[in-house]
C-alpha cells in the first residue's frame, strides 16, 4: 500500500468482482474504503473458491484493507443508516461504489438530496441497466467463438479469466478519482457509470476489432496462434510446453538466431520475396510455413537449452506451469517479491497477499493489510464518521439493526 491517497472516504455498497475491485485500488493506494454488507454477509460473501473450512478466498482477496459495516439493509432504518454513512460531511468523503441498480435507495437523485456534491461510482452490466456479468457480455460480443480452434466446431470457449470484470474495475478507479478532481475544482459532485458491455465495446473497439468486422467479417478461429504476428505455443524435448511471441524485428531476429535459423530462414524469405524481419504480418501469413520449422528446432532442446539460448538472444517467451507450480518455481512470482506479503486472513489461513500491482519508485510500499472480518468495524465507523456514542451504538445492536464481528 502506498499512503497517497490518505484522507480520502470511500463507502463501497457492491458485490462479486468489478466495484469490489475497484474499491480495492484505491485502498492499495491509501483511501479509507467501508465495506458495507448485510448482518450474514452479502451475495459474494460465501463465493468460491472456498478453504476447507467454508471460508472464501475470494472475499479475503478482494476485500483486503477495506473497513467492514454490517447493517440490516433490509429494514428502513438501516438504509437510512447507510444514506447516512454514505453523505457524511467532509470534503474527502461523499464518495459511493457500488453495482446495486440505478433506481432504488442508492440512487443517486435519492442520495445526493443529502448530499449535493456526492459522487456515485456504479458499475453495470449493461448500459441501458439489465443485468449482466462478465460471461454474458463476453458472450453477446462474440468472443467465446474467436476463442479456441476449429476442433471446437461451433461451440463457443468462455475464457477463464474475467477480463471485462477486472477492467471495469480499473476503469472505475480511474473514473472515481476523475471524478474527485472534478468535484475539487468545480465544487460538483454527479454519477458516473461504468457498463461492463462498454468497456468490453470501447475494449474491442480500440484494438480494432470492430472496425475488422465491419470490413472482412468474423474472425476465424487460429487455436493458440497469435494472430497478426508470429506465435504459438511449443514443445521442448523434455516435455515441456513454451510460449514464444516475435511481434518486433528484434524478437523475429533473436529467435531466428537462438535456434540456428539464419540460413532456412534466409532461404524461405527469398523463395517467398519476403522479410520477416521488417513485417510481423508476414510472419502470420506464412505461419504454415514457419511453425513446424520452429517446432522441430525446439522439439530438439531441453527446456534447460531453450531457456539459456532464449535468455542470450532477448527472445520473448515464457514457460507453461500450473499456478502453484508458477508459485513455487518461477521467481518473479514467488511471494516475497515486492508485490507480495505474507499474512493471516480471517479465515486462519496464512498466505502470500497481493498489494498495489504499481510501484511508485522511491517510495516505501507498507505492508499489506488482512480483509476485515465482517462487520469488524461497525462500531468504529459509526462513531468516527457519524459521531455516534457508544450508548446510540448500543442501542443499534440491541435492536439488531447493526452487527459486529464475533468475538474471538
Amino acid at each position: 500500500m502506498y499512503p497517497l491517497l490518505t484522507g480520502l472516504r470511500i463507502v463501497e455498497c457492491a458485490s462479486f468482482i468489478a466495484a469490489p475491485s475497484c474499491s480495492l485500488y484505491l485502498q492499495q493506494l491509501g483511501a479509507e474504503v467501508i465495506r458495507v454488507d448485510p448482518i450474514g454477509g452479502g451475495a459474494d460473501f460465501k463465493r468460491w473458491p472456498l478453504s476447507k473450512g467454508g471460508d472464501s478466498y475470494y472475499w479475503e482477496g478482494l476485500n483486503k484493507g477495506k473497513k467492514s459495516v454490517a447493517i440490516d439493509l433490509a429494514r428502513p432504518e438501516g438504509r437510512q443508516l447507510l444514506t447516512q454513512l454514505i453523505t457524511a460531511p467532509g470534503k474527502d468523503g461523499g464518495i459511493l461504489v457500488t453495482n446495486l441498480p440505478k433506481e432504488g435507495f442508492l440512487s443517486h437523485e435519492r442520495l445526493s438530496k443529502h448530499r449535493e456534491d456526492l459522487i456515485t461510482v456504479r458499475v453495470m452490466g449493461w448500459g441501458d441497466g439489465d443485468s449482466g456479468f462478465d460471461y454474458t457480455v463476453n458472450a453477446a460480443l462474440g468472443v467465446p467463438f474467436v476463442t479456441g480452434s476449429d476442433a471446437n466446431g461451433d461451440a463457443p470457449v468462455n475464457h477463464v479469466l474475467p477480463a471485462w470484470d477486472l477492467l471495469s474495475g480499473a476503469y472505475a478507479a480511474f473514473a472515481t478519482l476523475a471524478a474527485e478532481r472534478n468535484r475539487l475544482r468545480t465544487g460538483r459532485g454527479g454519477e458516473v457509470t461504468v457498463p461492463l458491455s462498454d468497456i468490453a465495446f470501447s475494449a474491442l473497439a480500440n484494438m480494432g476489432q470492430i472496425a475488422e468486422v465491419m470490413d472482412t467479417g468474423d474472425r476465424p478461429r487460429y487455436g493458440n496462434a497469435l494472430y497478426g504476428a508470429f506465435g504459438r505455443d511449443f514443445r521442448t524435448s523434455d516435455g515441456e510446453r513454451v510460449m514464444v511471441a516475435a511481434i518486433t524485428p528484434k524478437q523475429w531476429s533473436g529467435l531466428v538466431k537462438s535456434l540456428d535459423l539464419v540460413p532456412t530462414i534466409q532461404q524461405i524469405e527469398k523463395d517467398l520475396g519476403v522479410s520477416f524481419a521488417r513485417d510481423e504480418g508476414t510472419r502470420f501469413t506464412h505461419r504454415d510455413t514457419l511453425f513446424p520449422i520452429v517446432e522441430r528446432a525446439i522439439g530438439a532442446l531441453t527446456m534447460d537449452r531453450v531457456r539459456t539460448v532464449f535468455d542470450e538472444n532477448a527472445v520473448c517467451w515464457g514457460p507453461y506451469f500450473t499456478l502453484k507450480r508458477a508459485i513455487a518455481e518461477y521467481p518473479r512470482l514467488k511471494p516475497g517479491a515486492p508485490l507480495f506479503d505474507e499474512i493471516d486472513h480471517p479465515s486462519g489461513h496464512r498466505y502470500p497477499a497481493a498489494g498495489a500491482a504499481a510501484t511508485f519508485v522511491g517510495m516505501d510500499r507498507e505492508r499489506v493489510q488482512r480483509a476485515p472480518h465482517l462487520g469488524e468495524h461497525t462500531d468504529e465507523v459509526l462513531a468516527s464518521v457519524l459521531s455516534l456514542s457508544s450508548a446510540r451504538i448500543g442501542e443499534l445492536h440491541a435492536s439488531g439493526l447493526v452487527a459486529s464481528a464475533p468475538s474471538n
